[in-house]
């Protein structure tokens, strides 16, 4: 039987692709550097473009190498590609290794003999940021003697962290020629696919040229089967062969080889029985080999091998040999690869469970005795799916340990999780010589810094009803402080100060660490719920402890604090002690605290309004969390959130959508539900119809009052717009039910809540009947009446009520009032109405809110216009419409357009009502007078009086309702 050539000896059907590749990167002309996405569907020969890129790239004089993620499945190892590479560069230039290692210590953390089980440990937490600088520097270094090109292959295998540094590496300049190469299987891409989101990201770079491998043509695999093919075939059988193939690989490279290699013996049956045909065609010795390789996944080391496949050296070199032959495994750097992902899954699951559950104890005992190197992660892996559960609760926590190390707090989490489930077995706690509380605090620190601070709460509530009833108090205090420090950070109608107390009463006496950490989040729940005096006593005890301990952290905890009491006095004393704090935390590396303090830093430039120092501290905070690996942690997402914000408001809507798509960081449901409510903002704004995301935002009211907030205003002009008064008031109503229960009743921001209400209110008094205006009138009180008690029980410890409060408080009277000049009710006097009106847009102007300025403007536009000064009308509108336009703000430019038209003209005949004529006569049908309808329509009432008489003449009436009689007898009215 004739043999086929399983691989193609030329890349067939790719040249474009792979010359847009090159091209991109620089290899071979242009400038070399640059980002490349690479994707495509499993098998459709991204790997094999990557080696003729290779090949490509060592000719023309560059250095290459590769990383790949590994499919681990849950038993996350962050950073694996670049260990990979690391390990290859201190094989083949360990110089340049160990210099970027003395400039930048963090790059040991990433080197492959540090991350095995059994090497020296080092528990101390990592500023991520560290560790990016030191990959960037590293491949930087090293593309200084030549071009360099990192390829990461199979990044929809990628844990997080490795995605984080891949956007690091994207976005960041090397002063060296780098060139990056990602690839990803865009089939593996789901909706809910963290890489989707990430890649869209990416993609925004000016940097990134994204390059898709479609399926192939006919004709290339047609030459690629004819490459493929055995010598000896006729004309006829060849042609028959193709055809079944072309028919049947849809242009997937690997299933044309596949395919045609399956030919030779007569089988084309199902795809997974393709794949395994070359499995049939080794001996028993190969086939052992390779069935104990696919339990690794796609790649396995040789010295693994040796250990765990049972056959002596020679057996196991003779039958790698024949799987290399045969083109199952390729060799690669003292490792061995299947040619294909979907070639080692075929295998796996080809697998009998007992024989996978043996061979994962094999590599799980080669690991745990130290006879094969590899990371805890693994460990844990092989010892879970070996039922090994009492080695796999060891490495669990050994795996979170070494997460946490490297900043992965969503992995760390994952593991310290896996570790806890499996003590949840009484008899393997019992066993297990393992600090229960100190695991629950750790899962729960790491689910907190990953943005989770709800299922923090959960998880300790969960832990802390189990816990035996002879528990230490040392062990109780640990767990209530972590809860307390999760409790204040989410909306709970539990009191945080409460646990933190209790915390603190079972904290050990004395000079104890533990009683210190305790007085240190004591201190700061009191702050964040405004018991300062309380906070003060609390702050300086875990200062004056923490220094006597030379807790570093802890002290600039403390510090940031006891900083922030100094609220009460002047700004500028508060802003002076924030940035000590924020120096000293830096000093000592207590990222947390740093964050903190920077976060308020920036809330106290925001509250003043100056947005220029307040997007400095915000921006920076969100830096600084990026680096250390912690986006979502408590102040660092608030930063962005409160950044956007600052944004909206200053009118730079395309820079909030920039900021608040965060897809590449897959944020926590809070977080991304805050800030999608902030760019809901804005597309509402510029005319979207946003009513069913709006909706869906309506479930996590309660959780989060933010949410709240936004999503409320959205809804409140949702209601306006489709004309439903009593929707706008029940938005309104809602919101403050919710948020009196999650917070207080008269929380400040029900000041913005009612005047936007009120807005919407005004806008449809021109369309009511005079009862429903006098109801209205009434509601509207009601919420001014609202709005002027947050004012009188305002608290804050400041005593500031600053300029968006301000802003806010002065539209309300006037939205007021321009109700009830617009429904004739208890009308204030005009120069009055104009006079608020006035102030108004001032307040909003000195604030700074670009949009609400224009609003404003155009409300008092109107205003001038209907009481004719129609020249002072036309300045404000012309200001909101340039406003307007640079928004892109649709609704509003309608609304000034509305405002601007002039009455309707044609050749009607003397006795046909003109369209204004017909407007003003249906609103005296319904009894108004003329000053009323001049309200109504913002034109004079002079003018209605003389369109009234045309009326009056044409229909033939002698009065107002006789002309009302008519019409509905000639059927004039609608």
């Amino acid at each position: 039987m004739a043999t086929p050539r399983t691989t193609p000896t030329v890349m067939v059907g790719r040249d474009a692709e792979l010359d847009e590749v090159a091209s991109s990167l620089g290899v071979g002309g242009g400038e070399p550097g640059g980002v490349v996405l690479l994707s495509g569907d499993a098998g459709v020969g991204k790997t094999r473009l990557l080696m003729e890129l290779r090949d490509r790239a060592l000719a023309e004089g560059w250095q290459v190498l590769a990383g790949h993620c590994l499919d681990f499945g849950d038993s996350a190892l962050p950073y694996l590609p670049f260990s990979e590479v690391i390990g290859r560069l201190l094989v083949d230039r360990p110089d340049v290794v160990e210099k970027v290692a003395t400039t930048h210590p963090a790059l040991a953390r990433l080197k492959p003999g540090r991350r095995m089980i059994g090497a020296d440990e080092d528990a101390s937490a990592l500023d991520r940021g560290d560790l990016f600088e030191a990959v960037h520097a590293l491949l930087g270094t090293a593309a200084g003697q030549a071009p360099l090109l990192l390829v990461v292959e199979d990044t929809h295998w990628a844990d997080r962290s490795t995605r984080d540094m891949l956007s690091f590496l994207f976005s960041r300049p090397f002063s060296a020629p780098v060139g990056v190469v990602a690839s990803y299987r865009s089939d593996d891409l789901h909706r809910r696919h963290p890489l989707r989101r990430q890649v869209a990201e990416w993609s925004r770079l000016r940097e990134v040229d994204r390059v898709a491998l479609s399926p192939l043509p006919d004709d290339a695999v047609r030459a690629l089967v004819a490459q493929l093919a055995p010598a000896g075939l006729d004309a006829k059988e060849l042609a028959g062969l193709t055809q079944d193939v072309v028919d049947r690989a849809d242009g997937n490279a690997f299933f044309v080889e596949e395919l045609t290699s399956a030919a030779t013996v007569g089988d084309l049956g199902d795809l997974a029985d393709v794949l395994l045909v070359r499995l049939d065609r080794l001996d028993d010795t190969a086939r052992q080999v390779v069935r104990t390789a696919s339990v690794s996944g796609r790649k396995v080391a040789h010295d693994m091998l040796e250990v765990v496949s049972g056959l002596d050296a020679a057996a196991l070199d003779e039958g790698l040999r024949r799987a290399v032959e045969m083109n199952v495994l390729v060799a690669e750097h003292g490792r061995y690869a299947f040619r294909h992902a979907l070639l080692a899954e075929a295998v796996y699951d080809d697998l009998l469970p007992g024989e996978r559950v043996r061979l994962h104890g094999r590599y799980a005992a080669a690991l745990r005795d130290g006879a094969a190197r590899g990371a805890a992660a693994e460990l844990a892996r092989h010892a879970r799916l070996a039922t090994d559960l009492d080695l796999a609760l060891d490495a669990s926590i050994r795996a979170g340990h070494e997460a946490s190390s490297v900043g992965g707090p969503d992995e760390a989490a994952y593991h310290y999780q896996q570790a806890l489930e499996l003590l949840a077995e009484p008899s393997r706690f019992a066993r297990a010589d393992v600090e229960v509380s100190k695991l629950v605090v750790q899962a729960a620190d790491a689910l907190n810094a990953s943005g989770d601070a709800e299922r923090a709460v959960a998880l300790i509530d969960a832990h802390l009803e189990r816990l035996p009833e002879d528990t230490t108090d040392a062990a109780r205090s640990r767990m209530l402080m972590a809860q307390a420090n999760a409790l204040y950070v989410i909306e709970t109608v539990r009191d945080p100060a409460a646990v933190s107390a209790r915390a603190v009463e079972l904290a050990p006496e004395g000079d104890s660490p533990l009683r210190a950490r305790a007085l240190a989040v004591h201190a700061r729940v009191l702050a964040g719920g405004g018991r300062y005096d309380e906070a003060q006593a609390a702050g300086m005890d875990a200062l004056a402890l923490a220094e006597k301990l030379q807790l570093s952290d802890l002290v600039a905890d403390a510090v940031t604090t006891l900083s922030l009491l100094k609220k009460a006095g002047p700004k500028e004393g508060l802003r002076a002690a924030l940035g000590d704090a924020v120096a000293q935390a830096e000093a000592t590396g207590a990222v947390l605290s740093e964050v903190r303090g920077r976060f308020l830093l920036g809330r106290s430039y925001e509250d003043w309004a100056e947005f220029a120092e307040a997007e400095r501290w915000f921006r920076s905070t969100i830096d600084v969390a990026l680096a250390a690996g912690l986006p979502w942690a408590p102040y660092a997402f608030e930063a962005r959130w409160q950044l956007a914000w600052v944004l909206h408001v200053q009118g730079r809507w395309d820079d909030v959508l920039t900021l608040t798509d965060v897809a590449d960081l897959t944020p926590p449901a809070i977080p991304r539900a805050l800030l999608d409510s902030i760019r809901l903002l804005v597309r509402q704004a510029r005319g979207e119809d946003i009513t069913a995301e709006v909706q869906a935002l309506r479930r996590l009211w309660e959780r989060e009052g933010g949410i709240a907030i936004q999503s409320a205003e959205l809804q409140t002009v949702c209601a306006g717009r489709s004309g439903d008064a009593a929707a706008v008031l029940a938005a309104y109503d809602e919101a403050v039910t919710v948020l009196g229960r999650i917070w207080h009743e008269w929380f400040s921001a029900r000041v913005r809540l009612a005047a936007v209400a009120v807005a919407e209110l005004a806008a449809l008094v021109p369309r009511m009947s005079a009862a429903e205006r006098e109801r209205v009138v009434v509601d509207v009180e009601r919420l001014h009446g609202d709005g002027h008690t947050v004012l009188e029980r305002y608290a804050d410890p400041s005593g500031h009520w600053g300029p968006e409060g301000r802003a806010w408080v002065k539209r309300l009277d006037a939205e007021t009032l321009r109700v009830r000049w617009l429904a004739g009710v208890d009308a204030p006097p005009l120069d009055v109405l104009l006079e608020v009106w006035r102030e108004t847009v001032q307040l909003f102007d000195d604030f700074g809110h670009v949009h609400e300025t224009a609003r404003s403007r155009a409300a008092l536009a109107a205003i001038l216009r209907a009481t004719g000064d129609v020249a002072a009308g036309r300045v404000e509108a012309d200001l909101a419409r340039d406003a307007a336009r640079a928004l892109g703000a649709r609704p509003l430019l309608e609304t000034l357009a509305a405002l601007g038209s002039g009455p309707a003209r044609g050749d009607a005949a003397p006795d046909t009502l003109t369209a204004r004529e017909a407007e003003i006569l249906a609103h005296v049908a319904e009894g108004r007078s003329n000053g009323e309808i001049a309200k109504q329509l913002f034109i004079s009432a002079k003018t209605v009086s003389v369109h009234v008489s045309n009326i009056l003449a044409k229909l033939g009436a002698s009065g107002r309702t006789e002309a009302a009689a008519i019409a509905r007898r000639r059927g004039l009215l609608s």
